[in-house]
């Protein structure tokens, strides 16, 4: 019996292990694949001309390749006119022409979903006032957005009380920022933006005027990279350290996305790494052929000899963290937490609910076992 989308989303984002991911993209991206093809005529003449055979296919490791340049030269379309929910136009770097992806109503409600679960494994499912360094001007027309735009209306709905740090002529506005700090001192903020934008309208106006906005918790979420501003690019501990001299107490995470790989993006987990989630996965392929490259297999500069690329097992995320076991000491005096505040019942409630998905889990995992078998 196959997962069903929705069972999907129930899974906790890291939980599957490799071969249980494999085999539920596999299934869900073979039917996309076919929907695509189905719909979108351009996709069908390009996929029968590699030789696509839907037989051919065992995993998501067989389906046709897509180089990215494609969405910046042809308007791919499965879904057309009124079906329409939202555009999303890639930055257009350097003067390259945007990527058009078209999505209708279903997959933009999806795409919040994947969102939501990948960034809920750190922030939790409570929604946290947030403070957005960007204009609002960015976001104006709603059914037409850019990289910036998506990216703003995708992670807003990880907050509340949504304040913006720039005006619309994208100065900062440190009166509406000091006031967002000051009302909600006593929580956890998150703050939202791009590298490059971060970096030029906040950080270097902040630290130009010595302030330092003295925030007691909060979370920093970037990415985008330094687009024309790599002449002044840092890396990325250098980039956290010089953020928290001008906020304060703030985790930083960078992650990677992109408009034409819709919703699903990488985080930066506390050691560094960049992590694929269940519902998205990174396939090395040789430069010459394209051919999947093997664990491995090493990315050698032909001109140098110097290995560029390898894997290093260290790096493998395990599926579940099967013990923790703490001191919550610091947690009392430094945060000054309280194991009482949540009630018996309560407890009991919350202890539950994780069973009941806990079971679930177990049940579809036993399905995909029958399923193989």
């Amino acid at each position: 019996m196959e997962i069903s989308l929705q069972e999907f989303f129930d899974l906790q984002p890291y939980e599957l292990d490799k071969e249980q991911k494999e085999k539920m993209l596999s299934a869900h991206l073979g039917k996309l694949t076919e929907y695509h093809r189905e719909y979108c005529g351009l996709y069908k003449k390009l996929t029968d001309g590699i030789g696509y055979k839907k037989e051919a296919i065992n995993t998501y490791y067989d389906l046709p390749m897509l180089p990215v340049r494609l969405f910046k030269k042809y308007d791919f379309k499965s879904v057309v006119g009124e079906q329409i929910s939202k555009t999303m136009t890639s930055s257009g770097t350097s003067g390259q022409q945007v990527s058009k992806i078209h999505l209708d109503r279903e997959t933009s409600l999806n795409q919040s979903k994947t969102l939501v679960k990948i960034c809920g494994d750190f922030l939790g499912n409570k929604r946290r006032p947030m403070l957005i360094i960007d204009s609002q001007a960015i976001i104006k027309n709603r059914r037409m957005f850019s990289a910036r735009g998506a990216g703003i209306k995708g992670f807003s709905i990880l907050g509340r009380d949504v304040t913006y740090a720039l005006d619309d002529d994208m100065n900062l506005n440190l009166e509406a920022v000091l006031e967002f700090v000051e009302k909600h001192a006593d929580e956890t903020i998150l703050m939202f933006g791009f590298t490059f934008m971060i970096w030029q309208h906040f950080y270097e106006e902040l630290a130009k005027r010595n302030i330092c906005l003295n925030m007691k918790d909060a979370v920093l979420i970037h990415g985008g990279g330094w687009k024309k501003l790599e002449s002044v690019s840092v890396d990325n501990e250098t980039f956290k350290n010089e953020l928290r001299k001008v906020c304060g107490n703030v985790s930083v995470h960078n992650y990677y996305g992109m408009v034409e790989q819709t919703g699903s993006i990488y985080m930066e987990c506390e050691c560094g790494n960049l992590h694929a989630s269940i519902f998205s996965d990174i396939i090395v392929r040789n430069s010459k052929d394209f051919s999947v490259c093997g664990v491995n297999e090493k990315g050698i500069d032909v001109a140098s000899g110097k290995v560029l690329v390898e894997v290093d097992s260290k790096y493998f995320r395990p599926a579940e963290v099967e013990q923790l076991l703490g001191d919550p000491t610091k947690a009392r005096t430094l945060l000054g937490w309280n194991p009482t505040k949540t009630s018996f019942p309560e407890l009991v409630k919350i202890m539950v609910s994780h069973d009941m998905k806990f079971v679930k889990k177990l049940h579809m995992k036993e399905l995909m076992n029958r399923e193989e078998g």
